[in-house]
């Protein structure tokens, strides 16, 4: 049975309630996280919790705990449930006004809800053959950087790659690369691996991170630059990077192959590269 956290109790999540007139519910007022974690250790919980500070920083909602408060909880989920290898979702919302105003309540008990999941990352067949993406305009919010609770266009966004057999869905704004709908996007050409630059238009992914950490660590050429659409389209590689998908290679893109429609040398380069850090760092802490 999976255990939960809401509002300073650890409860089984079947038993989880939060009232109808809360603002994460009315309005998605409310910011999130989702750490992986790793034989029980969660991976670079300091990033993730700077970034849940940001989020609500800019939405102006109070933090309701201290790192260290974050920390005692976030690692007591962890031990309370089944898996090794798990997914901690963390949400914070402006909790509960008086009615439904759009106007922030004031005064107001942030509502904290957290749980986890098993992590699960992409199978064999899917890393041997890459997955199919389909591309649409970036018609999300301008803070796309604030890990919102809102997330209806994101959702929007992604059942259009599922009504298409797809995976993912690859986010154009204004003729440049913006980021897929549930993930990071980096193409590859020439050899060179290239990455949006973060602003408020992409989630500062901490995935993303990791990748150009490794890219840098082993002389692989890369740059961090704004990516015209046919950029993407003419690409060498195209890849999605997240927590969950890890690096998985996008082979075909709106029907069409992405080079050669099968993962390229240097996604498999760095899909090795990831899981000797996963296997050599991400685990032991």
């Amino acid at each position: 049975m999976s255990i939960c956290f809401l509002n300073g109790t650890f409860q089984p999540l079947a038993d989880a309630r939060i009232s109808p007139l809360d603002r994460g519910f009315l309005f998605g007022d409310g910011g999130y996280e989702v750490i992986p974690v790793y034989s029980r250790r969660p991976f670079r919980l300091a990033q993730h919790l700077e970034r849940l500070a940001h989020t609500l920083d800019a939405i102006r909602l109070p933090n309701p705990h201290a790192p260290s408060e974050w920390s005692g909880i976030i690692n007591e989920i962890i031990a309370r449930n089944p898996w090794a290898d798990q997914s901690v979702y963390l949400q914070v919302s402006r909790g509960c006004g008086d009615g439904r105003n759009h106007a922030f309540p004031v005064p107001i008990r942030p509502t904290v809800f957290l749980m986890s999941d098993e992590l699960v990352t992409p199978p064999a067949e899917q890393l041997a053959r890459g997955v199919a993406a389909v591309s649409a305009a970036d018609f999300r919010w301008l803070r796309c950087d604030l890990k919102s609770t809102a997330l209806l266009a994101n959702c929007l966004l992604r059942q259009g790659a599922i009504d298409s057999g797809c995976v993912e869905t690859v986010l154009f704004r204004d003729g440049f690369l913006t980021e897929g709908a549930a993930s990071n996007i980096v193409i590859v050409r020439d050899g060179t691996m290239l990455a949006p630059p973060k602003s408020h238009l992409m989630l500062p992914g901490i995935t993303y991170d990791v990748v150009l950490e490794l890219a840098a660590q082993h002389g692989l050429p890369y740059q961090v630059r704004e990516i015209l659409e046919d950029e993407v389209r003419t690409a060498d590689e195209v890849w999605m990077t997240s927590s969950t998908k890890e690096v998985l290679a996008i082979t075909t893109l709106d029907g069409l192959a992405v080079g050669n429609g099968t993962p390229g040398p240097v996604a498999r380069r760095m899909y090795n590269w990831y899981q000797d850090f996963k296997n050599t760092v991400m685990r032991s802490g």
